[in-house]
């Protein structure tokens, strides 16, 4: 370990090894060199005789009395596209707590979003800021920033779910993808993600998922194609979606967030909703529900208390699923909570269209474990040669 007279320390370090380090110290708001700093102090003060690097101190690390924001160093501008109501936005930003856990903000600013729909772009402006643009994506192409550090987006994806009609990217929603292929073209970001439904990967689908790689990758980009199930990641609800990562050929690759969770400790719908089991429904919070009979089509699901809910739906007509314990669909406050919004996050819209937005959103939470997955892919790249921190 080379040594210099101005007190800065430069190691090799593994970049998976680094980046699973520095996802155990993410939730916690510190670095890497707050962390490496506490343990040589405490090190030296206990005047110890075993390794600085013993295994049990890379397994425990201390608890560090001052929470140091880590992502001060650099900041990087997000273009966001089919932005929705800002699911995946507010993951990128971080800076939010979701069942009494803090999402620490991220080192991302979205500089420029669009969506089509009026009322998710009402509830984008309310939540998140007046930097979305309301209309057609093609027609506002020509208006995007002249670049930025990262582009994502969860593009339609009717045409490709299994509920849909099957016409894969060649239908008019889903072949929509085309205009994300078309930004990153045009901005050429250091990273992009783009969302869509597990349905992608399916066998019938191949053609598809094979044409939306071929698009990306003549771009000049290299993939990762991976399937998330959001209930690894802190999101109480069995919803698996596909993150399409990209990143310039010859770069560091992207490497997927580490899951925070296994079956065994999956958080559970009564965890996650329980407290609001006695508040009378108030349409300030979004906390009403569908009145929707019961029919022999979809929705009639009840969440079952101990386990995660089943993927909350963009559909409405009575799809909401109903409570575990009382005798109605769940809220949209309640659904809000199970796709990991905060409850300060207001939907600024009517039942159905609120149905709408809650549905079509990237869980928050898991959002934020892909951004910071993304963070420090950029900050690997950072490093000399994607190898060395230095201190």
């Amino acid at each position: 370990m080379p040594r210099s007279e101005s007190g800065r320390v430069v190691i090799e370090v593994n970049p998976l090894t680094k980046q699973r380090l520095y996802a155990s110290l993410a939730l916690s708001g510190s670095t890497l060199k707050d962390w490496f700093s506490t343990l040589a102090e405490e090190y030296c003060a206990t005047d110890r005789s075993k390794s600085l690097f013993a295994k049990e101190a890379l397994i425990s690390p201390p608890t560090l009395s001052v929470k140091t924001n880590y992502r001060k160093q650099n900041k990087y501008s997000v273009v966001s596209m089919f932005s929705g109501c800002g699911g995946m936005d507010l993951g990128f930003q971080g800076g939010f707590e979701i069942f009494d856990k803090l999402y620490p903000k991220l080192p991302f600013e979205i500089t420029w979003a669009n969506d089509l729909n009026e009322a998710a772009c009402r509830t984008y402006r309310k939540n998140l800021g007046e930097h979305i643009h309301c209309g057609d994506v093609w027609s506002l192409i020509p208006k995007l920033p002249k670049k930025t550090d990262i582009l994502i987006g969860g593009f339609p994806c009717q045409d490709i779910s299994i509920n849909g009609k099957g016409a894969g990217v060649s239908g008019a929603r889903s072949g929509l993808y085309r205009a994300m292929v078309a930004a990153v073209g045009k901005l050429k970001p250091k990273v992009f993600v783009a969302e869509n439904v597990r349905a992608l990967l399916m066998e019938s689908r191949r053609d598809s998922l094979q044409q939306v790689v071929r698009d990306f990758s003549e771009l000049g980009y290299t993939l990762s194609v991976q399937l998330y199930k959001a209930v690894d990641y802190g999101v109480p609800q069995i919803r698996e979606r596909v993150f399409i990562v990209g990143v310039p050929n010859g770069r560091p690759k992207f490497i997927p967030p580490i899951p925070e969770r296994g079956r065994e400790v999956w958080m559970t719908s009564e965890e996650a909703i329980g407290d609001l089991i006695n508040l009378e429904e108030d349409p300030a919070i979004n906390h009403v529900w569908s009145r929707a009979n019961v029919s022999p089509e979809q929705g009639n699901r009840r969440i079952s208390g101990h386990k995660p809910a089943h993927t909350i739906r963009a559909e409405c007509h009575g799809n909401i699923q109903f409570h575990y314990k009382l005798p109605r669909r769940l809220s949209m406050r309640e659904a809000a909570r199970i796709q990991t919004f905060p409850d300060n996050f207001i939907f600024d819209s009517k039942l159905r269209e609120t149905e709408r937005q809650v549905g079509n959103a990237v869980p928050p939470v898991l959002a934020w474990h892909i951004a910071n997955a993304v963070h420090w892919n950029l900050e690997l790249d950072n490093c000399d040669s994607g190898k060395k921190e230095r201190f």
